[in-house]
């Protein structure tokens, strides 16, 4: 039996349980998320894969 893990799914899970704990997390996740998208966009990668 082969167990697969996404990074992708599991940092969303672990980001949704600290903006629940640190509410004020909220605009730092949300200012990274959108630094690394646009860094990627930038860049030319059009499917990031973890």
């Amino acid at each position: 039996m082969t167990l697969h893990l996404a990074l992708a799914p599991l940092l969303a899970l672990l980001a949704g349980i600290l903006v629940l704990v640190f509410p004020r997390l909220l605009s730092t996740i949300v200012a990274l998320y959108l630094i690394v998208i646009g860094i990627a966009g930038l860049l030319g990668v059009q499917q990031l894969r973890f």
